[in-house]
């Protein structure tokens, strides 16, 4: 399903991490709703902070340890307000693109002592079942010509290459694991060729 996205409005975002403004749009083919959090002059030749983060309900709202969404997140911010220029994409794709429920049902075999693809499988998803194709739109959108991205998956290196994006260098984002998500991290790594 090709997506279609529509740019809503644009307003300031003020926080503890410094000013930034927030772009919203929404896909209305699949009736989703994306932010694009930037900040200073993304209308330059230099490669813009990027990150590409999917929401995280349980870790950015309720501080779940199970993940390391949140340190993601905050540590993108940080390191755009440090640079004083970039954007991080944050699309409504919880748990990998399986939605909130789904989520929820995959800790719950977790628990049990499944690894978070075998979750996934044991649900009927793929193991990641997210596309970043709105990215595309809200970078041609914003009018960014090159990016550093910040991230530890290559499938998002290579969805966006595919789109003709250009990336300049990928930013590792590593956190330290805790006794929740240190089999999290591991399958990671191993199941899903993070780069950590």
């Amino acid at each position: 399903m090709i997506s279609k996205l529509k740019f809503i409005e644009t307003s300031n975002l003020p926080t503890d991490l410094g000013e930034f403004k927030v772009h919203a749009f929404t896909d209305e083919k699949k009736s989703k709703d994306h932010l694009a959090i930037s900040m200073g002059d993304l209308l330059t030749s230099e490669p813009v902070l990027s990150r590409i983060h999917s929401q995280c309900i349980t870790g950015e709202s309720f501080f779940s340890m199970r993940c390391d969404c949140r340190y993601q997140l905050t540590e993108s911010l940080k390191q755009i307000a440090e640079r004083g220029r970039g954007v991080v994409f944050y699309l409504q794709q919880e748990g990998r693109g399986i939605g909130l429920s789904n989520k929820i049902r995959a800790y719950n075999l977790q628990d049990k002592g499944l690894d978070t693809v075998e979750a996934n499988h044991q649900l009927g998803f793929k193991e990641d079942e997210r596309d970043y194709e709105t990215v595309s739109g809200m970078i041609n959108f914003l009018g960014i010509k090159t990016v550093d991205l910040m991230t530890n998956n290559p499938k998002k290196i290579d969805a966006l290459k595919a789109m003709g994006v250009v990336i300049n260098e990928r930013v590792p984002l590593s956190s330290n694991t805790n006794k929740y998500n240190e089999k999290y991290i591991l399958t990671k790594k191993k199941k899903l060729g993070h780069l950590l």
